[in-house]
């Protein structure tokens, strides 16, 4: 059984007791579910700069614990404080040592979209994000069916969320409605390696119409990686363990901001 496999099993367990322990009465009671988001895609879409989804992660299956000395809300006034357009939060707990709780309290003093990173396979999932302040939520096209892929998009804007779809390798585009899923992840991490490669973003971005915004994801770390991002269709990238293991999250990411100017 693949890892992602292993998560999914995991994530439906996880579902049955939200389900137990929720309704969605429950979640519309929440002060976040009835307030306006942050537009995610807005925030974006920035014409002098790669943006920068900077991400809270604690730890990750292949690495382990990134980062001992974790504080959520100090790392996300650091992201705040020094260029970070939005910030996803790993809200899993089982594989990425997150919580859903790392969401909420961020969402008290965020001043810039919050992305909620988990593994959604379910619709009480995402009422769940926009209870705790999410702005948007991340979808995996490699977990789920084509039509899990449309309810799950159809839910979050119901919800008044935004989708980041996230995928692998082209064998997932037949599963996507480019006019409803407006801005396409594409991850550089090999799922059964674990190994990345930017040209994924080359290779995925030709089968990607041009009016969707695409998120670069995963292995960026130098700016001779940003300066090759540049060259591509990418107008975001999502960047975790880079910022989570450096020895100072304010200077990489203020350096990471630099690298993505266009003028740089």
């Amino acid at each position: 059984m693949s890892i992602l496999n292993e998560i999914n099993e995991t994530k439906k367990e996880e579902v049955i007791k939200l389900k137990r322990d929720y309704t969605y009465s429950r979640f519309t009671d929440y002060e976040f579910f009835s307030k306006s988001i942050i537009p995610f895609r807005d925030s974006l879409d920035q014409n002098e700069k790669l943006s920068i989804i900077a991400e809270i992660k604690k730890a990750s299956p292949s690495k382990g614990i990134i980062l001992k000395d974790f504080n959520h809300i100090n790392i996300a006034e650091a992201y705040m404080n020094n260029g970070a357009n939005a910030i996803s939060v790993l809200t899993d707990k089982n594989y990425f040592k997150g919580s859903i709780n790392y969401l909420n309290d961020v969402a008290k003093i965020k001043t810039v979209p919050l992305l909620r990173k988990d593994f959604i396979i379910d619709e009480y999932q995402i009422y769940e994000a926009k209870a705790n302040g999410a702005d948007a939520v991340l979808l995996i096209a490699e977990s789920l069916s084509k039509n899990q892929i449309n309810e799950l998009t159809l839910a979050a804007k119901e919800t008044d969320l935004e989708v980041l779809l996230e995928l692998h390798s082209i064998d997932q585009i037949e599963k996507i409605n480019f006019e409803q899923n407006k801005i396409i992840g594409i991850n550089n991490r090999d799922l059964k390696s674990f190994k990345t490669d930017l040209t994924t973003v080359n290779i995925i971005s030709k089968f990607v119409p041009e009016e969707n915004l695409l998120v670069a994801e995963s292995g960026i770390k130098t700016k001779n990686d940003i300066d090759f991002l540049k060259e591509t269709r990418a107008s975001a990238i999502l960047v975790g363990e880079h910022l989570m293991s450096s020895k100072n999250i304010e200077d990489s990411l203020e350096q990471l901001s630099e690298w993505c100017s266009y003028e740089s």
